[in-house]
């Protein structure tokens, strides 16, 4: 170990002083450590638990069917326009035992099919509506 000035060998030391640069990284990371779960909670809300339950189709039910292009089915038989859904639907909604409305809506359908068809059955008074999908399937 050379103390003094008096050695002669003048070396250049090339090695990168790592120090500040790991203070930084733990200010960093004692900093990001406090702020994540105030910003991650805070709002407090319970949210819903999935129940994934088989829908068990009854002969009272009515399936509303939405194709690809838009086109919205009553069982098998087309709807001609959003007006005719809205008056069968009232009609649904008058029976007693309510009928469970399940919408099965083609995976490439737009969303606005669906959701109008949704928005129909909300101004009919339907109080159970139900979206029939699909199990995946195994990628084995």
């Amino acid at each position: 170990m050379n103390v003094g000035g008096s050695g002669g060998d003048d070396e250049v030391v090339s090695a990168i002083n790592t120090t500040p640069l790991v203070d930084v990284m733990l200010v960093l990371l004692i900093i990001f450590l406090i702020t994540i779960p105030v910003a991650t909670h805070t709002v407090k809300v319970k949210l819903p638990v999935d129940h994934n339950q088989p829908t068990h189709t009854k002969p009272g039910n009515v399936v509303l069917a939405i194709t690809a292009d838009g086109q919205t089915y009553w069982n098998t038989t087309p709807l001609r326009s959003r007006e005719e859904l809205l008056n069968r639907l009232v009609e649904a909604a008058r029976q007693t035992p309510q009928p469970q409305i399940q919408i099965r809506g083609d995976g490439a359908a737009k969303y606005m099919a669906v959701g109008q068809a949704v928005a129909a059955c909300q101004e009919a008074g339907i109080s159970h509506i139900d979206f029939i999908t699909e199990q995946p399937h195994d990628a084995n």
